[in-house]
């Protein structure tokens, strides 16, 4: 690798951190890949590529989990309903909403309010979060049958 391929990747990785950052502050803003990727001075193509490449899913994917997480703490606080969390959070679908959460956490939000309330009773919230933290179904432990 030369010097200048070098810089250039180094370059790369702190604009894709400045991605992320923003993503993590900024997560209930209308925040799309083409906006994401003008603030950093990169092509759509090209930071959805090395996005994925330097934290293993796609900016679109990150953002949504970032969402899904605020989401299920919102739920487990259960003083706002689920609708009021889509929208408080970024989502302006509720059906795109609960399919993604459904898919990241494996039930759906409703469902999530109602258990995940009495799971964490007494937990304080920085552990509730941690161990509430969802994963993607693709990343989660095979069961045992």
């Amino acid at each position: 690798m030369t010097t200048t391929s070098a810089a250039q990747q180094l370059r790369d990785l702190a604009r894709l951190r400045r991605v992320r950052d923003r993503i993590d502050r900024d997560y209930a803003q209308p925040l799309d890949v083409e906006a994401l990727a003008r603030g950093v001075n990169m092509s759509a193509g090209h930071l959805s590529r090395e996005f994925r490449r330097a934290y293993g899913e796609s900016p679109y994917s990150y953002l949504m989990t970032r969402r899904i997480e605020r989401a299920m703490a919102l739920l487990r606080r259960g003083d706002l309903s689920v609708t009021d969390v889509c929208f408080e959070v970024g989502c302006s679908s509720l059906g795109t909403f609960s399919t993604r959460f459904t898919e990241l956490v494996g039930m759906p939000p409703s469902t999530y309010r109602r258990e995940a309330a009495e799971a964490t009773a007494g937990m304080p919230s920085c552990v509730a979060k941690q161990v509430t933290r969802p994963v993607r179904n693709r990343d989660a432990p095979a069961g045992t049958s």
